[in-house]
Order: C-alpha cells, then sequence, then structure tokens
C-alpha cells in the first residue's frame, strides 16, 4: 500500500514540492498567528479585557477552527468523489442540512444548540450519500459534469427548503441561521467547533488511507483497504463538520473547493503532506475574508459568507476553465495543407 501511495503522491508535483514540510507549516502558522492578531484589535467597541475574552478571542479562535475544519472536509469530499470540484456546499450536503435544520425550527424550535447541530448533522449525512450514489451513476469522466450535477442536486433541496420557509413564514429566520457570519460568536456558543477540529484532526491520521481510497474502489480493495469503513469515516466527518457549522456559523460557500485546489496545485497530491497545510491556509483565508468585510463598511459588516462567495466563485470559475479538456471523443481538428495540384501532375508523369 504504502509503494502504491508514493507512487501516487509523485504523478502531480507542485512548484512547492520540494520544501521541507516543516518550513510550509512554519509560514503558514505565522500567516495565521499575523492575521489573528489584526482580528483581535479590529471592532467598535473599545478593547478591554472583558471584550477581549467575552468576544475577540473566541471570534477569532472560531474563524481559525470553521476554515480548517473546512477546508480539510472538502478535501476528504474530493478524495471520496474522485473529483477537484467538489465540497459540501456544492454538493448537497449543506442544503440537506438547513432542511433539516428547518424542520427543527418548525417542531421543537426550544431545543439546545447541540441538539440543532445534530439534526443539521443527520441531515447533511443524508445529503452526503445520496449525492455520493448519484455521482457514481454519472457515465461520463468529465471533471465538469460532476459539480454540475452537485449544484442541481443541491438546488432542488434547496428549493424545497426556500418553499417549506416561505409557507411556513420562517424564511427570515432560516436565512439568517444559513448565511455565514461570526459576528454573534460568544464565549459559551462557539466551543462546538472544536468538536469539527477533531474531526479534522481524525481525517489527518487516516490521510494515507483516504488517499489510496481516491485511487478508486478496485485499487483499493486490491490493495487490502476497508473502502466501505474509509467511506463511512469520511462521509460522517463531512456530515459532523458541516452539521456544526451550519449551526454555529453558518455556511461558508467554496473555502472547501478552492483551498485544497491550490494546496494541490502547490505541493502535489500527497494528503499526508496537504492537510495541515489546506487547514492552515483555510484558517487564514477565513481569517482575510472576515477582516475585509469588518473593513470595507466599518463600523458596519458584510457577512464573511458574502466576501467568501465572491472570492471563491472567481476561483472556482478560473479552476473551471484552466482544468477542463474536451470530451467526448471531440477533439479539434487539424488543418492538413492541401498539396498543389501541379505537384500531384508531376508525380503522375
Amino acid at each position: 500500500m504504502t509503494d502504491a501511495l508514493t507512487t501516487h503522491s509523485s504523478d502531480r508535483r507542485g512548484p512547492l514540492a520540494r520544501v521541507s514540510p516543516a518550513v510550509l507549516i512554519v509560514v503558514g502558522v505565522v500567516l495565521v498567528a499575523a492575521l489573528a492578531t489584526i482580528s483581535l484589535f479590529i471592532g467598535v467597541a473599545e478593547l478591554d479585557a472583558f471584550i477581549l475574552f467575552a468576544s475577540r478571542i473566541p471570534r477569532t479562535v472560531s474563524l481559525i477552527l470553521a476554515g480548517a475544519a473546512f477546508a480539510v472536509t472538502g478535501l476528504i469530499m474530493q478524495l471520496l468523489v474522485r473529483n477537484r470540484f467538489v465540497e459540501p456546499s456544492t454538493t448537497g450536503a449543506t442544503d440537506a442540512g438547513s432542511l433539516a435544520l428547518l424542520a427543527v425550527l418548525m417542531t421543537t424550535p426550544g431545543l439546545p444548540i447541540w441538539g440543532k447541530a445534530i439534526a443539521a448533522a443527520v441531515g447533511a449525512l443524508v445529503g452526503v450519500v445520496g449525492f455520493i450514489a448519484l455521482a457514481r451513476r454519472i457515465p461520463a469522466r468529465s471533471s465538469v459534469l460532476v459539480p454540475i450535477v452537485g449544484l442541481l442536486y443541491g438546488g432542488l433541496i434547496g428549493a424545497a427548503t426556500t418553499f417549506i420557509a416561505y409557507r411556513a413564514d420562517m424564511l427570515q429566520e432560516l436565512l439568517a441561521w444559513g448565511v455565514g457570519d461570526f459576528s454573534g460568536i460568544l464565549r459559551g456558543r462557539y466551543e462546538m467547533l472544536y468538536l469539527a477540529a477533531a474531526a479534522a484532526l481524525i481525517a489527518w491520521i487516516a490521510a494515507d488511507r483516504f488517499t489510496v481510497a481516491g485511487l478508486g474502489q478496485d485499487t483499493a480493495t486490491g490493495l487490502g483497504l476497508d473502502t466501505r469503513g474509509i467511506f463511512a469515516l469520511g462521509v460522517i466527518i463531512i456530515a459532523l463538520v458541516t452539521g456544526t457549522m451550519m449551526v454555529v456559523t453558518g455556511a461558508i460557500p467554496f473555502l472547501g473547493l478552492i483551498v485544497p485546489n491550490i494546496v494541490s496545485r502547490l505541493i502535489g497530491d500527497n494528503m499526508r503532506r496537504a492537510v495541515p497545510l489546506v487547514a492552515l491556509l483555510g484558517a487564514a483565508l477565513v481569517l482575510m475574508c472576515d477582516i475585509v468585510g469588518r473593513l470595507v463598511r466599518f463600523p458596519f459588516e458584510i457577512p464573511i459568507s458574502v466576501v467568501m462567495g465572491i472570492v471563491g466563485g472567481i476561483v472556482f470559475l478560473w479552476l473551471l476553465l484552466s482544468t477542463a479538456r474536451p470530451v467526448d471523443g471531440v477533439a479539434p481538428r487539424r488543418h492538413r495543407r492541401p498539396q498543389a495540384r501541379s505537384l500531384r501532375k508531376e508525380g503522375v508523369r
């Protein structure tokens, strides 16, 4: 299994593949620490001990935990589906979690936040399983078709959720839960994100198994991997992180899609080496987008989901356009230069 993993990891080597992982991790930690320090000093209220420990530190820590966990979740999703253009928000997991959360808000609105997180995680679990089952039935191997199907799948679930919320006069409340925003993070309300971070740590421990699973079911089974067990673990991690973030921070679009792709282009496809860098880059990107959202219209705030949606949408389109290839056997025709008739006549003579 190790030889096959090494061979697969060396198929794609980025420009930073030869740089020591320790050096890259140190650079990432320094970047995250610098952005976190800036985040602590941005705010309307005057900074004192109470504001620092009740609001600023919890918000900054939640930004780091959410960014790291959701970015790693996107990497797992891409390995399980074997497509680089998928993540929970583009495959129906987030939409299914919103539908489950809406059901809880309609039936038992007084349920504690951990109960809402469990319900959202169960909904996300159903959504992920449904998308994976749907993706396996796609006959074409186009890298673009799978995310398009995921967007359509999520759009159907999202449309049904919006319709139900509209009929129940709960559309505004649903949007308040679903929009990614860290302005309401306070001490005592963000600690569930440590559970999401623990799930990301489990993904790093099982990184080699996820990498082998990304080779395909037949290859992974031939190498002795329990594919069902690793798929179940991956789906549970995705559902747990998605459900927790839906309740605590709201959805952050495109984060789990663009960060693994950027890291893969820089260092290659070795997941064990990529997971720490994906976590650090995810945390840095979330911190940066949150800082931008707080400064653009200071003292007002723009939700991080808006800023991340703009940045992630642009990077997503760039990835699609730079990676798309002709499919279905259609290839550009080569124009041949016609031979002169005089040459043909001379040949006949």
